[in-house]
C-alpha cells in the first residue's frame, strides 16, 4: 500500500463490495445489458470510491491494468481456441467426430460414457481447457444429434474435464495447489482421492441414471439421418480429418506450451481442409478470423457447424479483462483481505476452519474472476490457520482443489467460466445446475472436517509438544 493510504474498515469493505454486486446485478437482470459494460462500469464507480483511502488514480490505474495483464496469455489461448474450432469445422475433424460418434454410442450411456472420456482425456492432458477444446466440442455434437439437452452434456463434459485437471500431476491447477500451501505433489494428488472418488462415482451413477430416460429411438430420427447425410456428403470423414485432433493431444501431452499447440492443431487443421477438403487458401484465413459457415435446410447442421473464428472470442476476451481488471482493483485496496481477515478471526474449531476455508475459497474465486487468484488468496491467508490447528498443508491443498478448481467454470466471469461457455456454446447457468462432481465434492469435504475423517495432523516435532485445539 503506499504511505498515505489506509486499509478500509469491515463496513466500508463491505459497502464496497455490495455495491460492485448491486451495479452489475441490476444492469444485467432489470435492464438487460451485457455483463462485460456493467463489469466496465463498476470499476469507473469504484475507484473514486477506493481513493478516498489515499490512493492515487495512477496507482489504482497501473493495479488495473497489471491485473489485466496477468490475463494477457489467456486471451490468447482464448483467440486461438476460436481459430482452431473454425478451422477444425472446415477439416472434417468435428463433424467427422460427431458422425462417429453418433453411430457408436447408444443413447442411454452417452452422458456416462462423455464423463468418463473426458476424463481420461483431461487425466493425458491435465489440461480442462484442452479438453473442453478438442474432445468436449466433439461431444457437444454427438450429444445434440443424439436428442441430448445440451446442459446435460455439458454438465458431462465438463464434470469429466475437471476431474483429471484436477488429479493429473501435469495439471497446473494441481502443482500451483500443492505449490502454495507448501505439500509434496503426489502427497496432494492422494489425499484428493479421498473426496474426489467418492463424489465421482456418484456423479457416474447420476449420469447413468438420466441417461436411460434416453431411447435408442434418438438415432433413428429423421432429423439425424438427415445430419449424417450431410456430413457424408459435404465432408470426407476418413483418418485424415480426426488427425488434427490427434496432433493437438499429443502436444498437449508431450507438455507443449498451450498457445503454440493450440495453433499448430488449427494449422494442421487448415492443411487437412486445403489438400483434403479442397477449402480454398482464402477461404480457410476467413474461417480463422469469423469462423466456419454454412447454410443449410437442415437446423441441426446450421446449429453445430456454425461456429468458432477469432471474432467469436472477441467479446469473451473483453469480458476476462475487466472481470480481472476489477479484482485486482478490490484486492489492492484491501477490500477482500479486510472482509476474509474478520471471518477468520472468529475459528475456534478444526470443522470451522474447514467450512470457513470452503467458503474463503468460493469467495476469492469470484471477486478475482481466476482459480490462480483464489488459490494464491486463500492459500496464503489460511495457511497459518492450519499450523495453528496443527494439520497437515495438502487438507487446505485439497479444499483449495475440491472447491475453487472444480467451479472455476460454474462462475460466468472467471476465464474459465468464459472459455467453457464459448467452446461448448452453452451459458453458465444453463449447464450449472448438471455439474455434478463440482456440487457434490464440497459436500464430502464439509463432512470431512466435520468429522475428522481423513483430516490429517501434522506429525509431532522433536523438542515440541503437539497442542491441538477443541
Amino acid at each position: 500500500m503506499q504511505s498515505d493510504s489506509r486499509k478500509p474498515s469491515f463496513f466500508y469493505s463491505l459497502f464496497l463490495l455490495a455495491l460492485v454486486i448491486a451495479v452489475i446485478s441490476v444492469g444485467m437482470l432489470v435492464f438487460g445489458a451485457e455483463i462485460q459494460i456493467m463489469l466496465f462500469m463498476a470499476i469507473l464507480l469504484v475507484i473514486p470510491l477506493v481513493m478516498r483511502l489515499g490512493y492515487s488514480y495512477q496507482t489504482l490505474e497501473k493495479e488495473i491494468f497489471d491485473s489485466m495483464l496477468k490475463s494477457l496469455q489467456s486471451c490468447m489461448i482464448l483467440l486461438t481456441v476460436g481459430v482452431l474450432i473454425g478451422s477444425w469445422m472446415a477439416s472434417g475433424t468435428v463433424p467427422a467426430l460427431i458422425y462417429y460418434g453418433v453411430q457408436s454410442i447408444s443413447p442411454q450411456f452417452f452422458l456416462v460414457t462423455t464423463l468418463l472420456f473426458c476424463s481420461l482425456v483431461s487425466l493425458a492432458t491435465g489440461s480442462s481447457w484442452a479438453t473442453l477444446g478438442t474432445a468436449g466440442i466433439a461431444m457437444m455434437g454427438v450429444g445434440h444429434s443424439l436428442g441430448i439437452p445440451v446442459a446435460m452434456t455439458a454438465g458431462a463434459i465438463i464434470s469429466g474435464a475437471y476431474f483429471g485437471d484436477k488429479l493429473s500431476p501435469l495439471s497446473d491447477s494441481t502443482n500451483l495447489s500443492a505449490t502454495v500451501v507448501g505439500t509434496d505433489l503426489m502427497t496432494h494428488i492422494k489425499h484428493m482421492l479421498w473426496t474426489t472418488t467418492p463424489a465421482y462415482i456418484l456423479t457416474a451413477i447420476i449420469f447413468t441414471i438420466i441417461g436411460l430416460n434416453y431411447g435408442d429411438t434418438a438415432t433413428n430420427s429423421s432429423e439425424v439421418a438427415a445430419l449424417t447425410g450431410y456430413l457424408t456428403e459435404n465432408f470426407k470423414l476418413g483418418f485424415l480429418s480426426i488427425l488434427p485432433a490427434i496432433v493437438l493431444i499429443g502436444l498437449l501431452v508431450t507438455k507443449k506450451p498451450a498457445i503454440t499447440s493450440v495453433f499448430i492443431g488449427a494449422l494442421t487443421g487448415a492443411a487437412v481442409a486445403f489438400f483434403y477438403q479442397g477449402v480454398s487458401f482464402s477461404e480457410i484465413l476467413n474461417v480463422f478470423y469469423n469462423g466456419y459457415s454454412v447454410e443449410s435446410n437442415i437446423e441441426m447442421v446450421n446449429t453445430l457447424l456454425n461456429r468458432g473464428g477469432l471474432t467469436s472470442m472477441l467479446p469473451l476476451v473483453a469480458l476476462f479483462l475487466f472481470a480481472l481488471g476489477l479484482g485486482g482493483l478490490l484486492q489492492k485496496s484491501g477490500v477482500l483481505e479486510t472482509l476474509i481477515v474478520s471471518v477468520t478471526n472468529k475459528i475456534k474449531s478444526k470443522g470451522m476452519l474447514v467450512f470457513v476455508t470452503v467458503l474463503v475459497s468460493y469467495f476469492t474465486l469470484a471477486m478475482g474472476g481466476a482459480f490462480s487468484f483464489s488459490a494464491v488468496m486463500t492459500g496464503t491467508i489460511m495457511k497459518p490457520l492450519y499450523e495453528k490447528f496443527n494439520l497437515s498443508p495438502e487438507n487446505l491443498s485439497r479444499i483449495i482443489e475440491d472447491t475453487a478448481t472444480q467451479s472455476t467454470s460454474l462462475v460466468p466471469w472467471t476465464a474459465s467460466g468464459i472459455f467453457t461457455a464459448a467452446a461448448l456454446g452453452v451459458p453458465t447457468l444453463v449447464y450449472l445446475p448438471f455439474c455434478f462432481l463440482a456440487m457434490i465434492t464440497p459436500i464430502f469435504t464439509i463432512i470431512y472436517g466435520i468429522t475428522g475423517f481423513t483430516i490429517k495432523e501434522e506429525k509431532q516435532k522433536a523438542g515440541k509438544v503437539r497442542v491441538i485445539e477443541a
